[in-house]
């Protein structure tokens, strides 16, 4: 078995099990400097963009091919090279295709196919050029997007007339979103050949009218709301996860953003995104299932959902970001779960975070505080 993986930087998340499944990997990466090019068996450096991945795909008789790309520009380049290579070459993409990749590209236009199929969203309006700015401060705060944007980008939580102005000012194309005030959380769906399973959807922490972004929050698994039943209200949001990615058929792996209005005690689904997720080591945590692992099965054609299903576990799970992990802490070589007890470190120098899991929420604060005592302390970290 031969797979080809695009880009390099996802790729220690999944080189490991490559390794245990005796799979050939070939990697393309744009940046020669990448440290994971090594763990690869073979690599080329190629310019950015989908035409020397597929050149290469052809060339090297690959089983598969496997997008490892967690940002959001070039998705649409992938769906079209998902669609060529499947269709003139018979390689399986295990992407999303063109057409869901580009409505998950527009935010605008994914939200209105979520108000066309009844599945609530955050309020929004579509920004007129001769819009009436007054009208817009008596609804502040309020949330400014453009259609495309990632990580926080395009996106202003207004909270006064100058925020609007300066906002309009630089951008095109605005439209409008009710902010509401609550919490995020995601939900990864994974998708193949028509079979969908979603996993546990995951805490991303307050919504904040600074626009904090979830990558410095703390993060908790699986989701919890005190005041409902946490058990029906996960499943709910799983099985909403699976509607929405068979009505998008999306395939591969899909993160689906969630807002939770806490005055209203609702959810609303905000993004769709046909990527890797920022939350993948928390859902890993909790429920031992590894997305990007998954999406190797796929490309294997032993993938099956009523095994995903089957073999999911619920553990207690939190990340935090810790800057730089403490140093006489020792770092798991592989980014792998071992036992109930256990942790994975991420991210780049000065801005790593740490994954823990645990059985219960008792010995993840036990763990939590033994691994990074002083940032706990000072944030005083409790899991409840």
């Amino acid at each position: 078995m031969k797979i080809l993986f695009i880009g390099t930087r996802l790729f220690d998340d999944v080189s490991w099990y490559t390794k245990q499944k005796n799979i050939t990997s070939i990697v393309t990466e744009s940046n020669e400097k990448e440290e994971n090019l090594k763990l690869a068996d073979k690599h080329y450096i190629v310019p950015r963009g989908m035409e020397k991945p597929k050149e290469i795909a052809i060339k090297e008789d690959v089983d598969a091919v496997i997008p490892l790309i967690g940002i959001d520009p070039p998705l649409t380049q992938v769906g079209q090279l998902k669609d060529e290579l499947e269709e003139d070459y018979g390689i399986p993409v295990i992407a999303s295709g063109y057409e869901c990749a580009k409505l998950a590209a527009n935010k605008y236009e994914t939200k209105k196919l979520l108000e066309n199929n009844d599945i609530q969203t955050p309020s929004f309006d579509k920004l007129n050029e001769d819009f009436d700015i007054d009208l817009l401060e008596d609804k502040l705060p309020l949330v400014l997007k453009t259609p495309e944007g990632q990580g926080g980008i395009g996106v202003k939580i207004a909270l006064t007339k100058d925020d609007i102005e300066e906002f309009t000012q630089s951008k095109n194309n605005i439209f409008t979103e009710e902010y509401v005030e609550g919490f995020e959380a995601s939900i990864e769906v994974l998708r193949w050949k028509d079979k969908q399973v979603a996993l546990q959807p995951i805490y991303k922490g307050q919504t904040t009218l600074n626009g904090t972004h979830p990558l410095s929050k703390i993060k908790q698994g699986p989701l919890n709301i005190d005041s409902l039943d946490n058990e029906k209200h996960n499943q709910s949001l799983r099985q909403l996860a699976e509607k929405l990615a068979k009505l998008v058929n999306s395939e591969g792996t899909m993160d689906i953003d969630i807002l939770h209005d806490n005055n209203k005690n609702e959810d609303y689904i905000i993004e769709l995104n046909t990527r890797p997720s920022g939350t993948r080591y928390m859902t890993a945590a909790t429920t031992g299932i590894y997305p990007l692992c998954q999406l190797v099965d796929m490309a294997c054609g032993n993938w099956n959902s009523n095994d995903v299903q089957k073999n999911m576990k619920s553990y207690c799970s939190a990340e935090l970001p810790v800057g730089d992990f403490p140093q006489d802490k020792q770092i798991p070589e592989n980014k792998v779960f071992e036992g109930d007890l256990s942790y994975v470190v991420h991210g780049p120098e000065h801005y790593q975070r740490v994954t823990l899991r645990a059985p219960t929420k008792e010995k993840l604060n036990s763990l939590t505080y033994d691994l990074v005592e002083d940032y706990a302390t000072k944030e005083q970290i409790k899991f409840t």
